[in-house]
C-alpha cells in the first residue's frame, strides 16, 4: 500500500531554506539580468537540433547530497560553491570533453534570493561572481552552463502578493496564484500557479529570460508532478512545464529543458511535447556515508525504466540520473556494480552525467567514463529491452539499422553465476560475431547463443554481428496479451527494413497461416477452447521478402465462457502476513489487497484450468510507486514479476499487466508475495 521504500530529495526544500537564510532581500531589478532583452538575440532557433542525442556532462547534487567524510564540511549541500563548480569545469574540459561531455549543471542550492520582481538571485557568499560570470567561464571552455529551480512559485518570490511582475502593467505575484495560497511540487514547498491568469506566463517568461541573460543552456525543473510521489489537482504541474517550455523558447536562446523527478507516466504524452527529458525515478543517491549504494538506489532502475522506453527518443530522453561509477570508494560501489550500472545507462540511451568530484576519478572510473564504444551506444539513441525479467538473470538489447545488436547481460543477483542470451530470443539464426565493447575485443562466431559467467551484479556489453543475414528481420518479443475461448491477442517489436517499416505481418497458428496485419499486433479468433495453440510471426518486407518465424509462442485458451476472473479479496484465498483487505474506488468490487511482501502474502486457492498449459494471467494491481516486484509462485514454482508505477502516490487506481503461467488441469495455486521487498496491491487475476 502507501509504503515507502525510496529515499527522497530534498533539493526544492534546500532552495527554499537557502533562500531564507539570505533574508530574501530585494536587489535592483538590473542586478537579475544585465540586458534580458539581449536574450532574444543569442540565436533565431531556440530548439533547433536540441537533444537530437542525449547529453554527456556532470551534476553536483550527488556531491551536494553526500555524508562522504569532508565533502559536505558544514552541512548539507555546503560542498556547493563557485570555486568548486569551476574546478569542475576545469577537469570535464581536460579529461571528458574529448568524448562529448559538455554540460556542467549546477543543481539545488545555487539561490541566494529574489529581486524585486521575484526572480531568483544567486547566493552571494557561494558564487560571488554570479552565475553570468560562471557561465562565461564555462563557455570560455567550450562546455555549457545547467541550472536548477524548483516548480511552482517560492513564498518568498511571493512577498505577501506584493511582488510586481517584471515586463507587466499591473500584474503582481498576488495575480498568478490561486488565492487559497495552495502547495504544490514535490515537497509542498511552492505556491500553485495558475495560468488561468496572463500574468502567470509573463512571470515565468521573466524568469526564463533571466536564466538566458546569464547564459544558461540547460534547466532542471524538480519537484513536478504528477509523479515526485505527489497525485490530484494541487501536484498536476502540467501547465507548468508547458510554460517553461514556451518560456525557454522564446528567449531565443537554445535551453535544454528536463523536468524531475519520478515523473507519471500516465502524463508521458505531455512531457514528450514540452520537455528534453524526464527523470523516471527517484534519485540515484543513498543519503549516506558514500554517494550511492546499489540498493538504495541503483538496482531498481532496472525495473522503473521498462514502462518509458518506448517514449524516448530524439529531442526527449529517458533520464535515469547521475552517473556515480568513478570513484569506487566514493561512490561506494564494486567494479562490477560500477560497470553495470554505466552499461544499463548506455543501453537505455539516458543522459550520462557523472556525479562524482572529478578531481578524484580513479583510472577504473576514467575507463568508464570515455570508453567511446559504449558511449556511442548511448548516442545511438537506440533504448534496449528485457528479452524477459522474471529472474535475476536478465538479457537486454536493441536492433541497430545495420542489422548489429547491442546485448547486454546482467546478473543481478548477489552471486557469481551465469547469464545466457539466446539467439532465438534476439531473432538470430546461425552463427553471429561477438565483440565485448568494454574491453575492445572480439570474440570471435557464437552459434545458438553466447554464455558469460559474471560476478554478484556483473556485466557484459556486447556487439552480435549475424553472418550472412538477408532480407526483413525475424519478429522478436512476440508474446501475448489477451485471451478469450476462441482468440488470443499477440503483440511483438516492430521490424524495420530497409530504413522503412515492414509491410506487413504474416501471424500463423497451429502451422497455418491465420491473418495478415499492419502492425505489431493481432489477435487470431476462431481457435478452439480449451486447447494449446502454437502461435508464430513472419515479418514482410515492401518488396515481398519475408523474414524467418519468430520464436513460437504457446498459449492454451480457457475454458468455453472463460477467462474466469478471482478477486483477491475472494473468501476463498489466503491472505497470511502482514497482508490485508484495504479499499480501493478504482478496483474490482472496491476491494484489494495490500500490504504485501516480506511476511505478507497473498494465495489465490483453486485457480481452475481445463487442461495442462501455458495460460495468460491478466493481473490486476495498484502501485503508486515507481514500481514494484513480486515473487510469483504457481504450484510451487516461482518467478519475478515486476509492476510498473505510477509515481504519484495514487493507491486507488488500477493497471493491468500480462503474464504467462504453467497451470495443471484442475485446481492450482497462485501467490503473491516477495520476501524482500514490498509488492504492489493487488485488485484480481483473470485466466
Amino acid at each position: 500500500m502507501q509504503r515507502t521504500r525510496r529515499t527522497t530529495r530534498l533539493g526544492g526544500v534546500l532552495v527554499t531554506l537557502l533562500c531564507a537564510a539570505a533574508g530574501l532581500t530585494a536587489a535592483a531589478p538590473q542586478s537579475a539580468v544585465a540586458n534580458p532583452a539581449s536574450a532574444h538575440a543569442s540565436t533565431s532557433a531556440a530548439s533547433a537540433g536540441l537533444a537530437d542525442k542525449p547529453y554527456l556532462g556532470w551534476s553536483s547534487w550527488s556531491l551536494e547530497s553526500t555524508n562522504y567524510p569532508g565533502v559536505n564540511p558544514t552541512g548539507g549541500a555546503s560542498w556547493l560553491t563557485e570555486a568548486h563548480v569551476l574546478q569542475q569545469a576545469d577537469v570535464l574540459a581536460a579529461k571528458l570533453k574529448s568524448h562529448g561531455y559538455e554540460y556542467v549543471n549546477i543543481d539545488a542550492g545555487w539561490a541566494g534570493g529574489f529581486d524585486a520582481y521575484g526572480r531568483p538571485l544567486a547566493n552571494t557568499k557561494t558564487f560571488p561572481d554570479g552565475l553570468k560570470y560562471v557561465a562565461d567561464y564555462v563557455h570560455n571552455k567550450g562546455l555549457k552552463l545547467g541550472t536548477y529551480l524548483a516548480v511552482g512559485l517560492d513564498p518568498g518570490a511571493y512577498n505577501n502578493g506584493d511582488t510586481p511582475v517584471y515586463g507587466t502593467t499591473g500584474c503582481h505575484t498576488r495575480d498568478i496564484v490561486y488565492s487559497d495560497l495552495r502547495k504544490t511540487n514535490g515537497w509542498d514547498s511552492a505556491y500553485k500557479i495558475d495560468y488561468s491568469s496572463a500574468c502567470a506566463q509573463a512571470y515565468v517568461n521573466s524568469v526564463a529570460d533571466v536564466l538566458a541573460g546569464w547564459g544558461v543552456d540547460f534547466l532542471k525543473l524538480d519537484g513536478v508532478g504528477p509523479g515526485s510521489f505527489q497525485g490530484g489537482a494541487n501536484h498536476d504541474n502540467t501547465q507548468d512545464v508547458a510554460a517553461w517550455s514556451t518560456a525557454l523558447k522564446q528567449t531565443g536562446r537554445p535551453i535544454q529543458f528536463v523536468i524531475s523527478w519520478s515523473l507519471s507516466h500516465t502524463k508521458a504524452g505531455v512531457w514528450k511535447q514540452n520537455s528534453n527529458g524526464w527523470r523516471v525515478d527517484t534519485d540515484v543517491e543513498c543519503y549516506c556515508d558514500t554517494l550511492v549504494t546499489w540498493n538504495n538506489s541503483v538496482k531498481v532502475r532496472w525495473n522503473d525504466v521498462v514502462q518509458w522506453i518506448p517514449d524516448a527518443g530524439p529531442g526527449h530522453w529517458n533520464n535515469l540520473d547521475s552517473l556515480d561509477v568513478g570513484n569506487g570508494v566514493m561512490d561506494g560501489l564494486t567494479q562490477a556494480e560500477r560497470q553495470s550500472y554505466m552499461t544499463l545507462w548506455a543501453i537505455e540511451s539516458a543522459p550520462l552525467y557523472a556525479g562524482d568530484d572529478l578531481t578524484k576519478l580513479d583510472d577504473y572510473g576514467l575507463s568508464l567514463l570515455s570508453n567511446d564504444e559504449v558511449l556511442a551506444v548511448d548516442q545511438a539513441g537506440n533504448p534496449a529491452k528485457p528479452v524477459n525479467q522474471n529472474s535475476d538473470q536478465q538479457v537486454w538489447f536493441s536492433r541497430n539499422s545495420d542489422g548489429s545488436y547491442v546485448v547486454a547481460l546482467f546478473n543481478q543477483s548477489g552471486s557469481p553465476t551465469t547469464v545466457t542470451a539466446d539467439w532465438s530470443d534476439l531473432g538470430i539464426t546461425g552463427a553471429a560475431g561477438v565483440r565485448d565493447l568494454w574491453s575492445h575485443t572480439e570474440l570471435g562466431n557464437s552459434t545458438g547463443s553466447f554464455s558469460a559467467d559474471l560476478p554478484a551484479h556483473g556485466s557484459r556489453l556486447l556487439r552480435i554481428t549475424p553472418r550472412g543475414s538477408s532480407g526483413p528481420a525475424t519478429p522478436v518479443l512476440v508474446h501475448g496479451t489477451g485471451s478469450t475461448a476462441s482468440s488470443v491477442s499477440l503483440a511483438w517489436d516492430a521490424v524495420t527494413y530497409n530504413g522503412a517499416p515492414a509491410a506487413a505481418y504474416e501471424v500463423r497458428a497451429d502451422g497455418g497461416k491465420a491473418t495478415r496485419v499492419r502492425t505489431p499486433s493481432a489477435t487470431v479468433t476462431g481457435l478452439t477452447s480449451a486447447t494449446s495453440h502454437r502461435f508464430t510471426v513472419v515479418a514482410v518486407g515492401a518488396d515481398g521478402r519475408k523474414s524467418a518465424a519468430s520464436k513460437t509462442l504457446t498459449v492454451t485458451t480457457p475454458a468455453s465462457g472463460g477467462p474466469t476472473a478471482y478477486e483477491a479479496e475472494a473468501s476463498a484465498n489466503t491472505v497470511a502476513g502482514g497482508a490485508s483487505v484495504a479499499d480501493c474506488s478504482g478496483c474490482s468490487g472496491g476491494k484489494k489487497i495490500g500490504n504485501l511482501g516480506g511476511t505478507g502474502t497473498l494465495t489465490f486457492n483453486n485457480v481452475t484450468a481445463p487442461q495442462a498449459g501455458t495460460y495468460l494471467m491478466n493481473v490486476a494491481y495498484v502501485d503508486g510507486d515507481s514500481s514494484r516486484t513480486a515473487v510469483v509462485t504457481v504450484n510451487g514454482t516461482a518467478f519475478k514479476l515486476p509492476f510498473a508505477g505510477t509515481n504519484d502516490n495514487d493507491w486507488g487506481s488500477a493497471q493491468t499487466v500480462t503474464v504467462p503461467v504453467t497451470l495443471h488441469a484442475g485446481a492450482n495455486t497462485v501467490e503473491f508475495g516477495n520476501p524482500t521487498d514490498y509488492v504492489s496491491d493487488i485488485d484480481k487475476i483473470t485466466l
